[in-house]
């Protein structure tokens, strides 16, 4: 990875933080507030998929980027530090499902298509990258564990590649923001009311939140070296 001059992970760890508290907070007023509350199980079925947007956000986004930057914000040893990051990567993909669960519930019991947009396709692809690159972390670096020589080749790949699919669920989840908001506008939703500005400010929280965690995760740290980064050749 290319070093950022002048720039150190911790601070930008904290804006993280921060950022990701503000997200989830965002995306819990938009479903409760606004649209009405969430349930696995309701009339309305509108209250089902407003699990989709809560899930997902928190899930892969929040926690997701909070299990990216552990090995920079926490302090403890590496083991330590390794468990956490896996733990949280794997709580992260737990709520993917859940929130994909209750898109697909939305659909299925409004009658409504499945797989069309975008968005859909992109956000399937995301979770099984997601997947694949939490369980290729597991058998390389946790149980049963590679080679040394195997894992130090791997890791800055699988640094990389863990950036990469964390981007693309950033990516993601503006599709999803702007398919959902148009809907809603189409229904007849004020354009420039106060839920939508709200969508748009959460929208934008995302993607600064995003930047924060890549960021942080490349920037060199004192112990950078312990922590298991190193550059790319």
């Amino acid at each position: 990875m290319a070093r950022l001059v002048g720039v150190t992970a911790a601070p930008l760890t904290y804006v993280s933080h921060v950022l990701g508290a503000v997200a989830a907070v965002l995306v819990l007023v938009w479903c409760i507030h606004f649209r009405g509350g969430l349930a696995f199980e309701a009339v309305n079925k509108n209250l089902i998929f407003n699990l989709h947007p809560v899930f997902m956000l928190i899930g892969f986004i929040v926690i997701g980027g909070e299990a990216i930057i552990s090995y920079k914000s926490l302090p403890g040893s590496k083991d330590v530090r390794k468990l956490i990051h896996l733990i949280l990567h794997a709580i992260a993909i737990v709520l993917g499902i859940v929130g994909i669960w209750a898109a697909f519930k939305f659909h299925n019991d409004s009658g409504i298509a499945n797989l069309y947009s975008l968005h859909s396709w992109i956000g399937l692809g995301t979770i099984s990258l997601y997947a694949i690159q939490w369980i290729f972390g597991f058998v390389t670096f946790f149980y049963p564990g590679a080679a040394n020589s195997l894992r130090r080749d791997a890791l800055p790949w699988h640094v990389l590649f863990g950036l990469f699919v964390y981007v693309l669920a950033v990516g993601t989840a503006q599709l999803g923001f702007l398919e959902k908001l148009t809907f809603l506008q189409n229904g007849g939703l004020a354009k420039y009311g106060s839920e939508a500005f709200l969508v748009n400010f959460t929208a934008l929280v995302v993607i600064f939140l995003g930047a924060s965690v890549v960021i942080s995760a490349v920037a060199p740290t004192k112990n950078e070296e312990t922590h298991g980064y190193h550059p790319i050749a």
